[in-house]
């Protein structure tokens, strides 16, 4: 490897909750890109990954630490990184060529240089003929192909990729992904280094020289792991099987701090519920007691069988983790007693289950029912509590939070919630 092309030392971020509060989302972070490697960044949300994204690029100031591209200090956008969103943030409005082209008039290039360049990389990125073609006229891989050649057209050294494949079907976003590996391996293309946000093992195993796993709240490099198997990579073979293994392993791992406290399964009030619904939840324990699993599945083979993304997978092994109806350990899944048991139940018994286990694990939703029961209306509204929960989080977080608490609450009948009037209230059984 050569020089770093982007280097971060001790480099911190955080945002201010409604309260004023100081929320840490990065916390002394050190990290290197170095010339000649693609890197890929995995953790789960609330790791800072994106907010890192966009302090390389320069969209975003760090409060502290340094921050370098070829040991220059970043101050706002740099000329030699680019970034590729996932939305595709295209202007619905311009041409594919006018969005393209862009960056290019925002650096005051002229417009037969720009046409020029704009041509030449609609080319390379499989696009020739769609210049003139609106957003609108484009499936979501062509869009994609689009927001890629715009940054590529500036000659970028570093590209930056958020997500950049994961709002695509799976086999677009294997082809764009493969021809993108294409133009790198075959230095078809300028940079010299690419740092990929993604939440697909798999993908950052075919893709990186070096996977970096970050723990959330607040969000630190947790683990890095090298990879020397030459590109392309056959996803079958063993040596890509057993890093993805490895991968899943590091990535359901309780960090080591939990571990040395004997913290428990528990959390705090304002602790980022998984982002994960009752019927997943009790979809993915139906499988894993089922055969082949028969109680203990291997994370990778989980997510074929299930046919969900690791995206979806990871907040719902988190939540059945969290229930106590399944444990994680060392890439497997490995169904508990009591989920067997969950399994086993009929519906009241798994509702009653569900409830206990929420009531004993989720101190938010403890909260909500003994802030009920102490109500001599049994009657609470949702402001106080989404207040309470944006001193730990961003306020759209402590919505989604909040969401999810209300749905296993009513599930597990600890609580009612009145859509229309946005208030929590004891199930009617409770109120005799």
């Amino acid at each position: 490897m050569g020089q770093y092309l982007i280097e971060l030392n001790q480099v911190a971020k955080s945002f201010k909750a409604t309260d004023g509060k100081a929320r840490i989302v990065l916390d002394k972070l050190d990290f290197q890109l170095n010339e000649g490697e693609i890197v890929a960044l995995l953790g789960k949300s609330g790791s800072g990954k994106s907010t890192l994204l966009r302090i390389m690029a320069g969209l975003l100031a760090a409060d502290c630490g340094k921050l370098t591209y070829r040991d220059k200090s970043i101050y706002g956008p740099v000329a030699g990184i680019a970034m590729v969103f996932q939305s595709f943030a295209l202007f619905p409005w311009l041409t594919v060529q006018q969005n393209v082209e862009l960056g290019l008039e925002a650096q005051g290039i002229p417009a037969e240089e720009r046409e020029t360049r704009a041509d030449a990389v609609l080319e390379l990125i499989g696009l020739a003929g769609f210049g003139g073609a609106l957003p609108r006229e484009l499936s979501g891989g062509m869009k994609q192909r689009v927001g890629i050649a715009r940054a590529l057209v500036t000659n970028p050294d570093v590209l930056l990729m958020d997500e950049a494949f994961s709002a695509l079907d799976v086999l677009t976003g294997e082809t764009l992904r493969n021809d993108m590996l294409e133009l790198w391996d075959e230095n078809r293309i300028p940079t010299k280094g690419i740092l990929i946000v993604s939440h697909n093992i798999e993908e950052a195993v075919m893709m990186a020289d070096r996977i970096i796993i970050m723990s959330s709240d607040p969000g630190r490099i947790r683990s890095e792991i090298k990879i020397d198997l030459p590109r392309p990579r056959d996803v079958d073979s063993i040596e890509v099987r057993a890093l993805i293994d490895e991968v899943y392993g590091l990535m359901t791992m309780r960090p080591v701090q939990e571990i040395n406290a004997g913290e428990p399964q528990s959390k705090h009030l304002g602790y980022r519920l998984p982002d994960t619904d009752v019927s997943r939840i009790e979809g993915v324990l139906d499988l894993l007691a089922d055969a082949p699993f028969n109680g203990r599945a291997d994370l990778p083979q989980m997510a074929e069988e299930a046919e969900l993304t690791d995206e979806d997978l990871f907040p719902t092994y988190e939540a059945l983790s969290l229930l106590g109806l399944a444990i994680l350990e060392k890439g497997d899944i490995i169904l508990t007693p009591l989920g067997k048991h969950y399994v086993e139940a009929d519906q009241p018994s798994r509702q009653e289950i569900f409830g206990q286990q929420l009531l004993i694990h989720v101190p938010l939703a403890a909260h909500i029912r003994r802030n009920l029961e102490q109500e001599t209306s049994g009657s609470l509204p949702e402001q106080p509590l989404l207040e309470l929960l944006e001193e730990f989080l961003k306020a759209d977080e402590a919505k989604r939070v909040l969401e999810i608490a209300v749905e296993w609450g009513r599930y597990g009948e600890v609580y009612e919630y009145d859509y229309h009037t946005g208030r929590l209230t004891l199930p009617e059984v409770n109120q005799d």
